[in-house]
């Protein structure tokens, strides 16, 4: 999947209250080829023919057909049945589905969103379902990936794919401006910026995105020491000194970057980078897939590096893509054979690093650390060592798309210049506690 900024529309803020009667929608006690109380039996192969829905963005991938023909001749009487839905309308569709009680069996998703389906009974516990299985270790999963499947100490989702977030930079910009090597903290970081900085030459020494603009101040956050709510998701943390600042050295950092672009957004952004006007840019792993194929004439003129460094070290965003069981599906053993299916080690390592113009990394611990990853995907290296200290930005809260649009608004204010990087904290917060009170 290719992928800009990991948050959604908060479409979940207006739809989702139309989930309060969805776990009434749910299937029956005892369907046929299916378990009422997962792990409670033997998982039942059905012994008449079913149809597993199964709602993605990547159905039409030929590996995803390769896969679903592969285990249809291993589980005869199962045939997995595709709904395609583009990834940015995923989270709508899937809601409206599951209000009117016909949710897909099974979904492949962005794992912003497990943590409140889950909240809403509308998800399937795995846990047990996990803990009979032969196919996945739930010790192997990296737990920053499977931090976003876990809703009150339980499984609700499988990690499927993921990437960590690291710093792209121009190597021929880099030795143009006379700078050795990327940055490693953030005092280098704002030096190179202003140095790569020439508004003549139309080239800025970074890129910011006023939409994104939280998403891509979280691993300045917790570099410094910050967080964004407490342990229990009751109490606002993001106006505290330490995220204070982060926040002016983030925001600081708009005079490094082209104006044009305030009001755009990363995946747009790529371009900039690609182009030369943009030395450095913040991104996942899926960058280094795209700027492989889709602009080939650079090669050689870019690597990667961690991002630089504040007081709490090594501080990274994660994010991925996870598969879930719907409490609504009829055929919840068939429908979780197929997500079992899909986690097999050989096929999480085809879909993520062994596919051609893939820089997925893989959930696994035992895949991430394996020798042959690097060898296939050298670019993917520094990523997979970044999971050490990823951090992943979902809270299992019903209420935090609201706190993080709230916080989006006002960090995209203060890169404006309409108010200062304190007061769009102190701003957020307030407005955060307002709702968190609700």
């Amino acid at each position: 999947m290719t992928r800009n900024a990991r948050w959604f529309p908060l479409f979940l803020i207006v739809l989702f209250a139309l989930l309060a009667g969805a776990a009434a929608c749910g299937g029956s006690d005892e369907e046929e080829g299916s378990s009422a109380a997962p792990g409670s039996k033997t998982v039942q192969e059905p012994t008449e023919p079913v149809t597993v829905s199964f709602a993605s963005w990547v159905g039409n991938e030929p590996t995803f057909k390769t896969f679903a023909k592969q285990f249809h001749q291993q589980h005869p009487n199962i045939t997995i049945k595709f709904q395609n839905v583009p990834a940015e309308e995923m989270g709508q569709k899937l809601t409206t589905q599951i209000a009117g009680g016909n949710p897909p069996d099974a979904a492949y998703v962005d794992s912003s969103t497990v943590g409140d389906f889950a909240s809403r009974g509308a998800l399937v516990n795995l846990d047990d379902y996990i803990g009979q299985s032969n196919v996945i270790d739930k010790d192997d999963f990296v737990p920053a990936f499977n931090a976003s499947n876990i809703f009150e100490g339980s499984n609700y989702g499988v990690p499927f794919d993921g990437e960590s977030t690291g710093l792209f930079y121009r190597t021929d910009l880099f030795e143009q401006a006379g700078i050795d090597g990327p940055p490693t903290n953030w005092d280098e970081f704002e030096a190179d910026a202003k140095k790569l900085t020439i508004p003549e030459k139309k080239q800025y020494g970074y890129v910011v995105f006023a939409p994104e603009s939280a998403y891509y101040w979280y691993p300045w956050l917790w570099q410094a020491g910050g967080d964004l709510l407490s342990p229990d998701n009751k109490t606002v943390l993001f106006n505290s000194p330490e995220a204070k600042k982060a926040a002016d050295f983030y925001i600081g950092l708009t005079k490094y970057s082209p104006k044009d672009f305030l009001n755009s957004n990363s995946y747009d952004g790529r371009i900039a980078f690609a182009q030369g006007k943009v030395a450095m840019y913040m991104a996942g792993a899926w960058f280094a897939g795209t700027l492989q194929s889709e602009f080939p004439k650079i090669n050689g003129k870019w690597d990667t590096a961690p991002l630089p460094e504040g007081d709490a070290g090594c501080k990274t965003t994660i994010a991925g893509d996870n598969l879930v069981v719907f409490d609504g599906s009829k055929n919840k053993d068939a429908a979780w054979l197929w997500i079992e299916f899909l986690s097999r080690p050989e096929n999480l390592a085809t879909w993520t690093y062994k596919s051609k113009g893939s820089t997925l990394l893989p959930p696994r611990e035992s895949l991430l650390n394996s020798p042959e990853l690097v060898k296939t995907k050298p670019v993917l290296k520094g990523f997979a060592d970044a999971m050490k200290c990823g951090n992943a930005n979902t809270i299992a809260n019903p209420k935090w798309p609201r706190i993080e649009q709230e916080l989006n608004d006002q960090l995209g204010r203060a890169m404006y210049g309409d108010v200062s990087p304190s007061e769009a904290l102190d701003n957020a917060a307030e407005k955060a506690k307002e709702i968190l009170s609700d």
